[in-house]
């Protein structure tokens, strides 16, 4: 089953997608939400990120062998974490802006876990319960700054940095998917899921040891090699398997 948020009238709205219509809820999916309304062709609609602005992003640091490997880094013995601000995020057919700040800002292709209710402390076997779902992600990063800074918070954090979208999928074994970044067409990163050092249970044990997760919150889990950089004018898009492509453009901030 498919959700997404959609923009209805200047007031954000979830909706549930089966076979090219939306059927509007009252609330979002995860909160128990009701049909509200008559459905609506998909392509008529002004898509949102699929998570509300507010909630946590969360990202896991270098969670594929080949991709730590790629930019010399040592693979952690523990998952790394770091957020990015809910302000990054950015819908399906939107633009990451390049900011001025930075010379090189690179793509990361990830899957995104969507949080579907509260927990905190709990054990590997509670993945099933606490996810909702999964949607592709961009985990954009402004790759000079980050080595820079030392920080990440705004190598990763600028506007328009955490493209997602456009469904939210539910039901879907995410433990083996095909994760595909596309560049002006060209194949850019080629992995599976199932490659990650950090499984899906363990990542969202381990975060939850720390903080709460509230439902609606995102977590990103990491990008296999591939990685490399954005320019103006480009079109990038991440496929990742069973899910819709997550599509977006760049141009400069201006």
């Amino acid at each position: 089953m498919r959700f997404l948020r959609f923009d209805d009238g200047g007031i954000p709205r979830f909706g549930r997608l089966d076979g090219g219509l939306v059927t509007p809820l009252d609330a979002a999916p995860w909160a128990g939400g009701r049909d509200a309304g008559e459905r609506r062709p998909f392509e008529t609609l002004a898509l949102l990120p699929p998570v509300p602005a507010g909630g946590k992003v969360l990202c896991i640091g270098r969670n594929y062998f080949a991709h730590a490997k790629e930019l010399g880094n040592e693979v952690p013995a523990e998952p790394l974490v770091f957020l990015k601000p809910s302000t990054s995020l950015l819908s399906h057919g939107g633009t990451v802006l390049l900011p001025p700040e930075s010379e090189r800002v690179d793509f990361e292709g990830e899957l995104a876990l969507v949080i579907g209710r509260r927990a905190r402390r709990v054990g590997p076997k509670a993945y099933a319960d606490v996810v909702f779902g999964v949607t592709p992600a961009l985990d954009i990063t402004a790759r000079d700054l980050q080595k820079k800074d030392g920080q990440w918070w705004r190598a990763k954090g600028f506007d328009t940095f955490c493209p997602c979208g456009p469904v939210v999928e539910c039901g879907l074994d995410a433990s083996d998917l095909a994760l595909r970044t596309y560049l002006d067409g060209e194949l850019k990163q080629d992995g599976r899921t199932s490659r990650m050092i950090f499984g899906l249970p363990a990542l969202v044990s381990w975060v939850s040891q720390a903080m709460t997760l509230e439902p609606g919150d995102l977590l990103l889990t990491g990008t296999p090699e591939g990685v490399g950089p954005l320019a103006p004018g480009q079109h990038l898009e991440l496929e990742i398997e069973g899910l819709p492509r997550l599509s977006v453009r760049v141009a400069k901030e201006p």
